[in-house]
């Protein structure tokens, strides 16, 4: 999520989803896995080739943004900044149907038995049969939807941007809303009927708490002011903890990252650890500002994997962090060339996650896909992409499936 206070046209919030990953032949059908940790038991091993890529369409300029797909039967579902949401088969790539909205879709979908829901920026959220590719029913907002939408028990949950956060019934009729006047961006998840963050209450609009679905009512609020930053991540939740991070400009080319655990309970900090935006090699070949910027409008920016005892981030420059998920000491870092491009995704104890290539220098560093162990932070294997990987990886069965900024998705196959 992004402050109120900043002034920018870009205001966020970013929290969590979930991502359902039990076995290896298990479908992926919302985003950032059980209790929204950005881990599965579904490990893969490198190497891998490449089973298809696809070039989705062609553009001017880097796309800023490109969100994780949800998988589910077999098929692969996505929307695009081209205003398309797309069907393609995850063995062959062939493109089962498309399915045209009025504005670029940069929200994360959900699927179920029967429909696929995702929100658009013209302002509608869509229910699309999964099979026949052919709208159920829309929701108008009245402002673009450029958020999660999370299927919890017989409710549909999105929020609008600078509107609400709205609870509807599976067939789209409104059961209430919580009004929404700051953020935008906005991803969550809920776990036990408790919505982690939902918007803070019209009283303190800049704030951001746990909202108790069945009581209508706040567990507790947490007053954004003392954290004073841009950019508050999708949480992901362990035990009786909950984690997020929080991202500032500070000026000379410098980030503030803060990460945080609460108890997710009472709302009582656990720890804190603070830091700073590291560049090294790429110092000279990045625009912070504008990567800051760029990195808003992707809905799980420094949102964190969660794997046994660790917690894992990436944050935009060129450290991955892994911290004690108990009292928030390091555990680990991973120091890159570049940038990281998208947040980690944990299979197994490997993770995984991409790296913007230098284009400073023809001959540098190029995007890649890489592997560090989860153990101890040490690279594995690396493989170079077209474009910067933006959405964090897709993990099902034997493959691994993602987007890059140059508008091309990928699917790769576990070789061996």
């Amino acid at each position: 999520m992004v402050s109120a206070r900043r002034p920018l046209a870009l205001l966020a919030i970013a929290a969590i989803l979930v991502l359902a990953s039990c076995s290896r032949s298990s479908d992926w059908v919302t985003f950032r896995g059980d209790q929204g940790r950005g881990a599965t038991s579904n490990a893969v091993f490198p190497p891998f080739g490449i089973k298809w890529k696809l070039k989705l369409q062609e553009q001017d300029r880097p796309l800023a943004a490109f969100n994780p797909p949800v998988i589910m039967g077999n098929t692969i579902y996505f929307g695009s900044a081209d205003g398309n949401f797309y069907a393609l088969d995850l063995e062959s790539g062939f493109m089962k149907w498309v399915f045209k909205t009025g504005g670029p879709i940069n929200s994360v979908p959900v699927a179920d038995a029967k429909y696929v829901y995702f929100g658009s920026e013209d302002g509608s959220v869509y229910a699309v049969n999964r099979r026949t590719g052919k709208e159920a029913w829309h929701f108008d907002t009245g402002n673009p939807v450029r958020s999660s939408v999370v299927r919890y028990g017989d409710s549909i949950l999105f929020t609008s941007d600078g509107g609400n956060t709205f609870v509807l019934s599976p067939d789209g009729v409104l059961k209430f809303k919580i009004p929404n006047p700051v953020w935008y961006y906005d991803t969550f998840q809920v776990f036990k009927d408790i919505v982690y963050f939902a918007p803070g209450p019209v009283s303190n609009p800049n704030s951001f708490g746990a909202f108790d679905l069945h009581n209508r009512a706040y567990l507790w609020v947490l007053d954004t002011a003392a954290l004073d930053a841009y950019w508050y991540s999708f949480p992901a939740l362990k035990g009786n903890l909950v984690f997020f991070s929080t991202g500032s400009e500070t000026g000379d080319r410098t980030w503030q990252l803060d990460y945080y655990a609460y108890n997710r309970t009472t709302g009582q900090l656990r720890w804190r650890y603070d830091d700073t935006s590291r560049w090294g090699y790429a110092a000279g070949s990045f625009d912070p500002n504008l990567l800051f910027t760029q990195n808003l409008q992707l809905l799980d920016y420094m949102a964190p994997s969660v794997w046994r005892n660790l917690v894992i981030y990436t944050s935009g420059d060129t450290v991955v962090r892994a911290f004690h998920a108990q009292n928030g000491t390091v555990a680990w870092e991973h120091t890159f060339d570049v940038p990281t491009s998208s947040a980690p995704t944990v299979a197994g104890d490997r993770v995984y996650l991409g790296l913007r290539g230098d284009p400073g220098s023809p001959d540098g560093p190029k995007p890649k896909l890489v592997c560090l162990s989860a153990r101890n932070g040490s690279l594995l294997w690396e493989m170079n992409l077209s474009g910067a990987m933006l959405s964090a990886p897709v993990i099902s069965g034997k493959w691994i499936v993602f987007g890059t900024d140059q508008s091309y998705f990928y699917v790769l196959e576990e070789l061996y």
